[in-house]
């Protein structure tokens, strides 16, 4: 028999209230290494409530998180990182005055023996993730000068930077166009073969389709159901 691979977390039977509105009732997710998951739902769903307590901002009022099978419990956005939860949001926080690889090396710079940023490795360092991902962008290029679709991948080099191992992304492709969303998918498909899991959460269900191998329903802060991609 085929042994089940060890989850890398596990949502078990999480509830979340505030003033007058039950915004998860009872969740419970499996995540594995090396999949694309997507969430689908419409507004209000639950979607980004659950997703806010995987970065730590909130915490559940009941049920439990799991990471590589041990309990996991995250009080801040810092802790969530530190387990290697990465959360690309629709409004990007790249300092736009800062370079490319400033903003991905951003407070983990690379120092000389002297205690001075060495410029040189930042650069390096960022170049490499950038040849992984396949994109030409410079490491030297100023935040503000870029697309939104380049945004979007110094974030997802900044979560690999930090050696994210969960990468959330939300409506990642709303402002790209399809030769953006083509190279997105390209990128999606490195991370999840590299090993990491991706949370796609998306409104358009033929891109879920086609990046996902499963896809988790919500509704009403609830799980309807989660299947296989080729079986929706």
């Amino acid at each position: 028999t085929m042994t089940e691979p060890q989850p890398l977390l596990k949502i078990e039977q999480v509830s979340k209230a505030f003033p007058g509105v039950q915004a998860l009732s009872d969740v419970s997710l499996t995540l594995y290494p090396g999949e694309v998951h997507a969430l689908v739902g419409e507004n209000g769903a639950g979607k980004s409530t659950l997703m806010k307590i995987l970065a730590g901002v909130h915490q559940p009022d009941s049920g439990r998180l799991f990471w590589d099978g041990a309990p996991l419990v995250l009080h801040s956005p810092a802790e969530s990182q530190k387990h290697g939860i990465s959360i690309i949001y629709q409004e990007f926080n790249l300092l736009p005055d800062l370079t490319v690889a400033e903003n991905v090396e951003l407070n983990r710079e690379p120092r000389t023996r002297f205690g001075l940023i060495d410029w040189g490795a930042l650069n390096r360092r960022t170049r490499e993730l950038l040849d992984w991902l396949e994109t030409d962008l410079d490491p030297q290029a100023l935040a503000r000068s870029l697309t939104v679709a380049q945004q979007q991948i110094v974030e997802i080099v900044k979560a690999l930077a930090f050696e994210a191992r969960l990468i959330i992304m939300d409506e990642p492709t709303a402002a790209l166009n399809p030769t953006e969303v083509e190279h997105l998918f390209k990128v999606i498909r490195q991370l999840v073969e590299r090993g990491s899991t991706v949370i796609f959460i998306s409104h358009r269900l033929d891109e879920v389709l086609t990046i996902s191998d499963r896809v988790t329903v919500m509704k009403d802060g609830a799980i309807v159901d989660t299947q296989p991609a080729s079986s929706l």
